[in-house]
């Protein structure tokens, strides 16, 4: 959220509860805390002395400030503090203006049907569940100075919709938001640790509309690493004067290339702990996504999978899938439809989609839908015949599926079989014990596998 938009929040409630707005040599302090400025700098650009900006006005406003959110502020919090009080003033207003342009929405889908579910669900799309405490829960870390948030969940479960919501709600706060998917990355960039931060600044920097000034700041004495971190807040984040979102989508992209993730991850988390003692770095708020943990080894001290707000994203529950059902004008209260189509795909969000999708056009019944769903006719085909693909090309992972369809208790997997099955959705893992992940893929894979 800009400064402006605060001081104007500020206003507000305090009128509302009976006190003056804040006046000039306030708001002068407030945007000097804001640019990180020392009081005594504060008092020379403002013509004060810096006695009576630190002894007089600043404490008053500190303890006006306490007394309007109930919670202590000083100048090292204040930035933080405010922040997330502005916030959560915007946040109901926000959620029923959210909730209005989903209505209307909703009341043109009514004309027309659902467009076919692939890929990420616009953040407008009157098609999308909600889990409404794991987005209050991500909208509130981004808040804070320093956020880091770790979304995890295999493929096609909802990740790159709940970030595209995420950054939706980011802008709305007057943040600056940049996103980036390692899977759109060349691999030659990928394998080259140099070439890769050179890469993500580039990107950074062309999305803040920024001029490029990599070269500026590039030194191969002292390491792309350190030079990468120099660029980003010495440069980026002193020219923007609010938060900066950064989205990093797919990161598991690059578990794929061990030593330049052994490099790269620890500078994420060393970002994040600079955060502490830097307040610089605490205008960057990092997202990052990845299908499945890390089997790169890291020390515990270097990894940013550890830190920060850890959001696992899991299948529909029935009552979820019965809801989304309704949101596709399907009448399903009693629960038994629901029910058998979690026993089929266990709440799979893309799965259900795809069959609610159908269901809605009128081409099939229920009971048609789950009896072609494994077959090369079903409404699965698309999907099932890419995993298949897959495993044609990795004979590893097929005879790995098929231990574990065999199998009448959870399987222990090589690490990196484990992790790629994982990423692809069709295991689940737990203690690192691999389950097949429904029972369509059972339907599907399994006389393929005994064939070959």
């Amino acid at each position: 959220m800009n400064l402006d938009s605060l001081i104007e929040i500020v206003n507000r409630k305090l009128v509302e509860s009976q006190n003056r707005p804040l006046n000039s040599t306030e708001v002068l302090i407030l945007r000097g805390i804001w640019e990180y400025q020392t009081y005594n700098k504060i008092a020379e650009e403002g013509g004060y002395s810096a006695g009576y900006l630190t002894n007089v006005v600043a404490p008053e406003l500190c303890k006006r400030l306490s007394d309007l959110i109930g919670q202590r502020v000083t100048k090292k919090n204040c930035r933080m503090l405010m922040e997330s009080y502005a916030a959560s003033q915007t946040a109901p207003l926000m959620k029923t203006q959210r909730q209005q342009v989903k209505g209307l929405s909703s009341d043109s889908s009514q004309e027309c049907s659902p467009r076919y579910p692939s890929g990420a669900v616009p953040p407008d799309s009157p098609i999308y569940l909600e889990r409404y405490f794991i987005e209050e829960q991500v909208y509130a870390e981004i808040r804070k100075p320093g956020a880091l948030v770790r979304i995890k969940a295999p493929k096609e479960m909802g990740k790159t919709s709940l970030l595209l919501r995420t950054l939706d709600y980011a802008e709305c706060q007057g943040y600056r938001t940049v996103s980036l998917n390692l899977e759109q990355t060349d691999q030659a960039i990928l394998s080259n640790l140099n070439r890769f931060l050179r890469w993500l600044c580039a990107n950074v920097t062309s999305q803040l509309q920024l001029e490029p000034k990599l070269d500026d700041y590039w030194d191969d004495d002292i390491g792309s690493k350190v030079s990468c971190g120099l660029y980003i807040k010495n440069y980026l984040l002193e020219q923007i004067d609010s938060p900066l979102v950064l989205a990093l989508d797919e990161v598991n992209q690059i578990f794929e290339y061990p030593q330049v993730a052994k490099d790269f991850l620890p500078l994420l988390r060393s970002w994040y702990e600079d955060a502490r003692r830097l307040p610089i770095w605490q205008k960057l708020r990092l997202i990052i996504v990845h299908s499945t943990e890390i089997y790169v080894p890291l020390q515990l001290q270097q990894s940013p999978f550890n830190v920060g707000l850890p959001i696992k994203l899991t299948s529909f529950s029935l009552e979820q899938v019965q809801q989304l059902a309704q949101q596709y004008g399907i009448n399903w209260t009693d629960g038994d439809e629901a029910r058998q189509l979690m026993d089929l795909v266990e709440g799979h969000p893309a799965l259900v989609n795809i069959a609610l999708y159908h269901l809605n056009r009128g081409e099939v019944t229920l009971p048609q839908l789950l009896e072609s769903a494994p077959t090369s006719t079903g409404p699965y085909v698309h999907h099932l015949q890419r995993h298949w693909a897959t495993l044609q090309e990795q004979t590893e992972l097929a005879i790995a599926l098929a231990t574990v369809m065999n199998s009448t208790e959870p399987m222990l997997l090589e690490p990196i079989v484990a992790y790629k099955l994982s990423s692809m959705g069709l295991i689940e893992l737990n203690n690192n014990q691999a389950t097949l992940s429904c029972q369509l893929y059972r339907q599907y894979f399994q006389p393929k596998l005994l064939t070959e």
